[in-house]
């Protein structure tokens, strides 16, 4: 019974898929068309994808690019208060163009009181000039001074020797003399005394006996004489000694001048010679006050030092600046070019010399700039930011980092300056071509 339930449930089971599929019969002209479709698409798309793979093996493009230039800034090297501002925002300068003038009355003053100091310093120098000779002359005749008064104190104290020596012979003489007058007087006194006992015997007249009295009181009056001469001859003889000392300091005294004549000489050269260097010294300092107070008057007029576009002005008149205070800035259009961030995996076949066209999103493809690769970084952008990556900690995600490949336009190519720095532009490296 069970048997029979199981077989009719399998034939009622087979029957109902016989009658759900349906009848399908095989069509072999439709499923070589489809072939055949299939492989055209193929060969299409091979043919198709050559001459785009040609194109895009030999260009590397990004839009990750945007011009870049220099940005100059318009700052006073002096201080002051500004009196007139001669260009506005956006215009067109040249390089020398007069931007901004400063008050110039502080530095004019400043100038007229260096010039005066170098009036001073010249007339200083002159002076000493004039001194360098004189001074010479002076101790020139200085040292020959002293050379003549010592030789002067020489023959004084030569000459106070000789007298020296003549009051000593008078001396010696004076007391040769003493002694003969007194040997006269002796004789004179006992020829009196024979005389007196004579003249008393009246053995003699008295007219004899007086004689003899004169010549007594004669001798007397020579030893006195004598005495009085020697007296003399010993003050000639003190005074000759003094004269003798006196000549003798009045000779060291005259050595010591010529010896500090003759060492003074070359140092008194010396400090004269040193002053006229100073005043010419101070001429210079003085000369170069004047040039840097003319170098202040002449920075009271702020000039253009490139050619360019005036952005950023905030000088406004009566304004007071100070020195390397930023007053505006300059862009110099002439020199402007393409900084181009292209993937690290774009660098394999570019360098530097390469040609490049450049759209700008100003104009798009309506205009194409000629310039060429002037160089590749030294690092990737990531490694210049204030932050770079530390890829040795935490969970490492590798990125795709980008190279700045800097990218100089071709000589006249900008010269309408429709290339702005900041503006976005797209390069295309062409990798088979090298200008250089």
């Amino acid at each position: 019974m069970a048997d029979d339930n199981q077989q009719n449930q399998d034939k009622n089971q087979g029957d109902r898929q016989n009658n759900s599929a349906p009848q399908k019969k095989s069509n072999p002209r439709r499923a070589k068309t489809i072939r055949f479709v299939v492989l055209a698409l193929i060969v299409v798309g091979v043919i198709a994808a050559i001459p785009i793979y040609a194109y895009y093996a030999v260009r590397e493009t990004t839009d990750d690019a945007q011009v870049d230039g220099h940005l100059v800034p318009i700052s006073p090297r002096i201080g002051g208060t500004i009196v007139s501002v001669l260009v506005n925002d956006n215009q067109p300068v040249k390089a020398g163009q007069e931007l901004v003038r400063l008050d110039p009355a502080d530095f004019q003053v400043a100038l007229d009181q260096a010039e005066a100091q170098v009036a001073t310093a010249e007339a200083n120098t002159i002076e000493s000039s004039v001194n360098v000779p004189l001074t010479n002359i002076n101790t020139r005749s200085q040292v020959s001074t002293s050379f003549t008064q010592a030789d002067q104190s020489v023959a004084g104290v030569r000459s106070a020797q000789q007298g020296a020596d003549t009051a000593r012979a008078r001396l010696d003489a004076a007391n040769s003399s003493l002694a003969q007058a007194q040997a006269n007087y002796i004789k004179a006194q006992k020829d009196l005394a024979r005389y007196k006992d004579l003249v008393d015997k009246d053995e003699i007249s008295k007219q004899e006996y007086d004689s003899a009295q004169a010549v007594a009181d004669a001798s007397a009056a020579q030893v006195q004489s004598a005495k009085a001469e020697i007296i003399a001859a010993q003050h000639t003889v003190e005074q000759a000694l003094a004269d003798i000392d006196q000549a003798k300091a009045r000779l060291a005294t005259a050595v010591v001048q010529r010896r500090q004549s003759q060492e003074l000489r070359p140092r008194q050269a010396q400090v004269s010679e040193a002053r006229y260097k100073q005043a010419q010294a101070q001429v210079k300092q003085s000369q170069a006050n004047v040039e840097q107070a003319q170098l202040n008057l002449a920075y009271t007029n702020v000039k253009a030092p490139v050619d360019g576009v005036v952005s950023r002005k905030t000088a406004e008149p009566g304004m007071q600046v100070s020195p390397g205070q930023q007053i505006m800035a300059i862009v110099p259009l002439d020199d402007v070019w393409v900084t181009a961030n292209f993937k690290e995996t774009q660098l394999k076949k570019m360098h530097p010399g390469q040609r490049v066209e450049i759209e700008s999103d100003t104009f798009g493809s309506s205009r194409k700039y000629r310039a060429h690769i002037d160089s590749i970084s030294g690092a990737s952008g990531a490694r210049f930011s204030l932050l770079p990556p530390e890829n040795a900690t935490g969970n490492y995600v590798k990125v795709v980092q980008r190279v700045p490949v800097k990218i100089v336009l071709e000589p006249g190519e900008n010269r309408d300056h429709r290339l702005l720095p900041g503006t976005s532009v797209n390069p295309t490296v062409f990798l088979d071509t090298d200008i250089r």
